[in-house]
């Protein structure tokens, strides 16, 4: 146990504070929704495919490259344009913001923070090895809680900012949200490693981990988005009409995100794939999928708490919010707590004759 402790102390003082940073920002992109205030973003949603289709075709013909349409939780469609702009409108087409870089959003820049560190798929990978960090951090911290766990209080905050209360604190703490963050962990880091969660899925069937994109001939000329969509509706009329993706290179198809009611992902798995002239190549129903890629699928809305209502969005906003008070005690606490002097036998005898004269 004691070289377990140390481990578990020295690994987390070097990796606590990303892992706090992820904590603090995850809890954040939990409410985005909520916070995001500007007119319209509110509304009720309005299913008109014919307005979405006008609204589409206007904005692909003025530069947008993915449009995500408004759901439930936020009432504005959301523009992304290259070099990093953007743009939201509300449901009748109106612009109520711009942008031309991220930096300009919070939600944005917070999102690329949690998912990227702010240095793409290299940040990505990283986050995901923080993440298997915080893994063996609590199943470490559940092994070490065993053997004081006759001492355990529950508190939310420690007694003193001093190193005993913190390690108190840590410990009690951690045992209460435990549970949730072995669940946050275990979602995010397979989003990351998605290879790694096909494994431990493999009984479950067969999850797709590289699928090769589809190639369509280039074609010259406005593609036909309104049609796009009205095909997407009537081929799945049942579900929701989330995303517009226009190809990333040349030879790539148009995409269209749909969310059928039995899926979780806030954007949906279901996919329909079109050709510069508007013509169908290739349907994506996660209905014939596996039973692999059906519990993959839940990973990101569990990770984010796009389900279980307001109850689960107070349960994964404790887990990241413990994250960041248990990292960043520790890891405060760790690299700035004074060191004990430990005085020899013979100087401390001295001491005390010098004090008795």
């Amino acid at each position: 146990m004691k070289l377990l402790s140390i481990l578990h102390r020295w690994s987390g003082g070097f990796i606590g504070l990303l892992l706090a940073i992820l904590g603090l920002s995850g809890t954040i992109l939990v409410w985005k929704d909520s916070w995001i205030s500007l007119p319209g973003a509110r509304d009720p949603l309005v299913a008109d495919v014919q307005a979405l289709g006008q609204i589409a075709g206007r904005e692909v013909a003025a530069g947008a490259t993915r449009i995500t349409f408004a759901g439930d939780s936020l009432g504005l469609h959301q523009l992304s344009r290259e070099g990093g702009g953007g743009a939201y409108l509300n449901q009748h087409g109106e612009t109520v913001a711009t942008w031309i870089s991220q930096w300009q959003r919070p939600e944005l820049w917070i999102f690329d923070l949690h998912h990227h560190l702010f240095a793409g798929e290299t940040g990505e990978t990283v986050a995901g090895i923080g993440g298997l960090f915080g893994l063996l951090f609590v199943i470490s911290g559940i092994l070490l809680w065993l053997r004081s766990r006759s001492r355990w209080r529950p508190r939310l905050l420690p007694d003193k900012l001093q190193p005993g209360p913190i390690v108190s604190h840590h410990r009690d703490l951690g045992i209460l949200v435990a549970p949730l963050l072995l669940l946050s962990f275990l979602t995010g880091t397979g989003m990351v490693f998605k290879q790694a969660s096909a494994a431990v899925l493999s009984p479950f069937g067969k999850l797709e981990t590289r699928a090769k994109p589809a190639e369509v001939e280039p074609f010259a000329g406005p593609a036909p988005v309104a049609a796009m969509l009205a095909e997407a509706r009537a081929r799945f009329p049942d579900a929701a009409l989330r995303r517009l993706s226009a190809p990333a290179k040349p030879g790539q198809p148009w995409s269209v995100s749909m969310r059928q009611p039995f899926e979780w992902s806030a954007n949906g798995r279901t996919r329909l794939l079109f050709d510069g002239s508007g013509k169908l190549v290739k349907v994506e129903n996660p209905a014939s999928n596996s039973q692999a890629a059906a519990i993959y699928e839940k990973f990101l809305p569990l990770h984010s708490a796009k389900v279980g209502g307001f109850a689960f969005k107070l349960l994964m906003t404790l887990s990241g919010l413990g994250l960041t008070v248990l990292r960043g005690l520790a890891t405060c606490s760790f690299w700035f707590r004074k060191a004990r002097k430990h005085r020899r036998p013979e100087v401390a005898r001295a001491g005390l004759e010098v004090a008795a004269a």
